[in-house]
């Protein structure tokens, strides 16, 4: 599907008025009434397009409500892709950053919008006359990640130092798992002790770390827009947790999405999963990795814990939102059963850690 727009969502509108100050005196954009709609079909940002009499900008801006401590950092999303962008193009450019929360109730930024197809359920109708798109955008998204995890950030280069400063790569496994433990406890409605065993099995079996690379932390399907062709991307969205780290850990996180069907306890997708890849003609989970390890010339033995991993925190993103909803900071009906969905990723995560010889 193209990115669609909508309606801002009962709740989630816009003050157009200060937002029209705020380009006036930023961006000398004329005064005068802006359009804006929103993305509707994101989980977490609020995402606009907004246009002026001379520009179209995506706004991006924190949800509604209590979030955890870090998350939703706006500020630094804005400082990754002006860091990113000139040394992989697949990140879009960005225009402004205002970190005053008076404006909208939030700091947010502008960027460029990007055209193309973000494929969810169903392959773009233009797709139609593209022999074999299924393999393309298989492939397309592939070549994607290895050429992000080909980024240099070794060098000593000035041009590379703002991507140096977006993590510290030493010890980045152990800090995902005792971070994102952490977000676990603080969002929890629910005991699990499946995931305490999960939490544990994390910390106990940590794989020796391969050398860094810049690591996008949430690199699926559905955050790329690809071409009417098929066959490349144009756009790589949702940056907030980027970092320097082990590789392995995107690359697992991928194959979370990547044909999971269901979740353990449930005929459900869970929510997160493109179902899609699952047709005929789409790569499969090992011609995936296969074709990623010879594209980069990395060593993929230690996948099996970065899956493990990447379920985990998919589970605590879910819960993250379940809990927003519950405590009434969002009302967006989507997110009333994600603890069914929880449940299910944190059993199917157990699982997979038993199933797992490290």
């Amino acid at each position: 599907m193209i990115f669609e727009t909508t309606a801002p969502r009962q709740g989630e509108e816009l003050d157009a008025s200060r937002l029209s100050e705020w380009l006036t005196a930023n961006l000398h954009e004329p005064p005068g009434a802006l359009e804006i709609e929103q993305f509707p079909n994101g989980h977490s940002n609020l995402v606009y397009l907004v246009r002026t009499p001379t520009h179209e900008y995506i706004l991006r801006r924190p949800p509604l409500g209590r979030v955890a401590p870090k998350a939703h950092d706006m500020v630094r999303e804005y400082r990754v892709l002006d860091a990113v962008h000139p040394h992989f193009p697949e990140a879009p450019r960005v225009i402004a950053l205002c970190d005053d929360p008076t404006v909208l109730g939030a700091p947010f930024f502008l960027m460029e919008r990007r055209h193309g197809f973000v494929v969810r359920h169903s392959a773009p109708a233009e797709w139609a006359t593209v022999p074999d798109y299924p393999r393309l955008a298989s492939e397309a998204v592939v070549d994607c990640l290895a050429r992000l995890h080909d980024v240099d950030i070794s060098t000593e280069k000035s041009s590379t130092a703002k991507l140096r400063a977006l993590g510290k790569p030493a010890g980045f496994v152990e800090r995902q798992v005792r971070g994102w433990a952490e977000r676990w406890n603080a969002a929890k409605t629910d005991e699990l002790p499946e995931m305490d065993s999960v939490i544990r099995w994390l910390h106990e079996k940590l794989p020796p770390q391969l050398a860094p690379s810049l690591v996008h932390n949430d690199f699926k399907l559905d955050n790329v827009m690809l071409s009417p062709t098929a066959d490349r991307v144009t756009a790589v969205l949702d940056w907030e947790m980027t970092t320097l780290g082990d590789p392995l850990a995107d690359l697992g996180l991928t194959m979370c999405y990547w044909t999971w069907a269901a979740t353990a306890d449930s005929d459900d997708p869970h929510p997160a999963t493109p179902a899609i890849t699952t047709q005929p003609g789409w790569y499969t989970r090992d011609q995936f990795v296969d074709r990623y390890s010879r594209k980069t010339g990395r060593d993929v033995t230690d996948l099996g814990y970065h899956e493990t991993l990447g379920i985990f925190k998919l589970a605590v993103i879910l819960q993250q939102i379940y809990f927003r909803f519950k405590r009434g900071q969002t009302t967006d009906a989507r997110f009333q059963h994600f603890d069914k969905r929880v449940r299910g990723l944190v059993l199917l995560a157990d699982r997979m850690a038993a199933g797992t010889s490290r």
